[in-house]
């Protein structure tokens, strides 16, 4: 009886609860004041248990950023009494509660050449940036499935309630689902982009939904609509020709007792968590089992500012500007002309400036600018005395600066930084200076635009107001999906049937054939009909004409 109040109380199935009380003898007398406080203990550790979750999180890239959005929802699950085990480069600064680290080290040490060259590799045509892209994706995936730590991990007999897999690039990662017999879940921390969008089956129709790495917005030209689709048609190529059958063959060598089809096992999964919402950028279509929880890495409970840093902001008679290029590009490492720039362009401003530069030694720096390798963003846009925010325009970044009510200006270097400012420029609370143009007459002047243009403001407020408005804050959400899944073991209720249909069937072109086809055959039938009958009546009329006697000419 007491389970099932549990259950019923708590609206789940316990998971791991094996034990049974109708052996428990009644008990026929008051119970004293330590069973009482006994068997409130127990009712609070069966409280707790019966919806406690074990949940396996692969976090394979070497961007720091991306690990940001996993760890907050690892952070999350783990407030909420489920176990967490999570596999990264990256581990946890400090031990928490339910949290395990499993460390792939060796895909940081890989990554650190791809990561220093992402200025020389921003100059490169875009269709050798997606080639050499995706040629990294093959090469960390590997890593991972390589790594000691995940192999022991793999040989190990622990059982988990799903499998939260990132989705960039290593699809072949996904085979840990299966493996630990679990529900594959997915986590888009770059947005909505057809690696996940895929996965179940979230229509995408490029007639106003453009690719995560175009810059157009929904709202497309036909030139951009072209574009877009001649964009879409390369990709669908090289993904489904190219890029997923490498995926495969390490798929079929690290998972060799799966018996799901590769491609079958991406279309069977269960959820996609995406780092995104529709107030941050436009309304698209999404599968049942897509759920948007853009900015769940947010700290929406401010934390005090080191005492050197707050000093700086709130002595700042007009204000401070923060300026970070994220977390892979260091400001350091920029060429010495643009890093001048910089220089040049911050000592002409009356506000302070924050600048994440990853050197104790700045040469030539500004007596209004404070340096630091680590600054804490989310309190620093969160002051009331900071104006905006200079950024590389990622997608995190972006949304820190709109949660916290700050237009900024972005200066983009690869990815979807190009679109995250496209979009910031069209809806009016950002300014894009491009990289190769950058120099300090251009800077200041889109600094001065943008912290003295009051529309920008108030645009980037309004929008903050409609983002901030949500029935769940997008941690909370992304928490309840996991567990509604893991209730529902895999809640295959939500699973499309656009998953079980191929291209064609998909765009329905066979039926158009049959309908269409059908249709112009009849057309093309009645036209013949009609032809035969028109020339039924002509040789009819012709034999009629001259079966008829000539008459006699006369004679003179």
């Amino acid at each position: 009886m007491l389970t099932q109040f549990i259950a019923r109380r708590r609206g789940v199935r316990g998971p791991h609860i094996s034990t049974s009380f109708t052996s428990f003898p009644k008990l026929t007398m008051k119970p004293t004041a330590g069973q009482t406080g006994f068997l409130a203990l127990l009712l609070f550790s069966l409280l707790s248990c019966v919806s406690a979750y074990n949940y396996l999180l692969v976090l394979h890239t070497a961007a720091r950023s991306h690990y940001h959005v996993g760890s907050a929802l690892a952070k999350g699950l783990a407030a909420a009494g489920h176990q967490v085990t999570i596999i990264s480069p990256f581990e946890l600064k400090k031990p928490i509660k339910n949290i395990k680290d499993v460390p792939a080290k060796s895909i940081l040490t890989s990554m650190q050449g791809r990561i220093g060259n992402l200025l020389q590799t921003s100059k490169e045509p875009i269709i050798k940036q997606i080639v050499d892209f995706h040629e990294m994706g093959i090469e960390i995936t590997e890593l991972l499935l390589k790594e000691p730590s995940v192999i022991e991990l793999m040989k190990s007999n622990q059982t988990f309630d799903a499998v939260i897999s990132e989705v960039f690039l290593n699809e072949a990662h996904f085979g840990f689902a299966e493996h630990f017999k679990a529900p594959l879940i997915g986590l888009g921390t770059f947005g909505a982009i057809s690696w996940n969008t895929d996965l179940v089956g979230s229509p995408s129709p490029p007639s106003y939904v453009p690719s995560a790495l175009l810059k157009f917005s929904d709202r497309m030209s036909l030139a951009e609509r072209v574009g877009n689709q001649a964009f879409l048609t390369y990709e669908y190529i090289f993904l489904n020709y190219f890029y997923l059958p490498r995926q495969e063959v390490l798929y079929r060598k690290y998972f060799p007792n799966n018996k799901q089809d590769f491609y079958d096992m991406r279309k069977n999964t269960a959820l996609v968590l995406l780092n995104q919402h529709v107030s941050l950028s436009f309304p698209r279509p999404y599968s049942p089992n897509m759920i948007e929880v853009g900015g769940m890495h947010i700290n929406r409970k401010r934390q005090p500012l080191p005492k050197d840093i707050l000093e700086f902001i709130e002595g700042a008679e007009h204000g401070v500007i923060y300026f970070s290029m994220g977390s892979n590009l260091k400001s350091k490492t920029l060429p010495l002309e643009k890093r001048q720039a910089l220089i040049d362009t911050f000592a002409q401003l009356k506000q302070r400036v924050l600048w994440k530069f990853e050197d104790t030694d700045l040469p030539g720096k500004p007596a209004n600018v404070f340096i630091s390798d680590w600054f804490p963003q989310d309190d620093i846009l969160a002051h009331d005395n900071v104006l905006a925010f200079i950024t590389h325009g990622g997608l995190l970044s972006t949304t820190e600066s709109i949660y916290h009510r700050k237009p900024f200006v972005g200066i983009p270097i690869f990815g979807d930084q190009f679109l995250n400012m496209a979009r910031a420029e069209q809806n009016g609370y950002g300014v894009t200076v491009h990289y190769e143009e950058l120099s300090a007459a251009k800077l200041l002047a889109a600094i001065q635009k943008i912290i003295n243009d009051p529309e920008a403001t108030q645009k980037v407020r309004d929008m903050s107001d409609r983002y901030r408005d949500q029935q769940q804050t997008p941690l909370e959400r992304a928490v309840y999906w996991v567990e509604h899944v893991s209730r529902h073991k895999g809640a295959k209720y939500l699973r499309s049937a656009s998953q079980d249909l191929n291209f064609i069937q998909y765009h329905n072109l066979d039926a158009m054939l049959v309908l269409y086809g059908g249709i112009i055959f009849v057309l093309y039938c009645i036209f013949l009909l009609i032809r035969l009958v028109w020339r039924f009546l002509q040789e009819l009329f012709v034999k009629k004409e001259s079966s008829k006697p000539k008459k006699k000419e006369k004679r003179n």
